[in-house]
């Protein structure tokens, strides 16, 4: 493997948070962050983005709001596309 640099690993660091890479990009991606503590920090900063989204993905949205999507998404896929206030 070769360091992949700055620029690579910080241009891919989303996929490589979500497993998206190949693992030979993968495997140089994390040897890079290993000897960069400007990409570890930056991979810091994504894995605490990432934890706070996916938490807030668990909650339910209001019954209200849900009723509004789906009628929203029914009219589109029906096309109507009637905006709904």
């Amino acid at each position: 493997m070769t360091d992949c640099g700055c620029d690579k690993a910080k241009a891919e660091l989303e996929e490589y948070l979500h497993d998206e890479l190949c693992s030979e990009d993968a495997a140089d991606i994390r040897e890079h962050v290993e000897h960069c503590e400007d990409c570890r920090g930056e991979l810091r900063v994504g894995v605490a983005i990432t934890e706070v989204v996916q938490r807030a993905c668990k909650e339910t949205a209001p019954e209200e709001l849900r009723t509004v999507v789906l009628t929203r998404i029914r009219a589109i896929q029906s096309g109507h596309g009637v905006l709904i206030d």
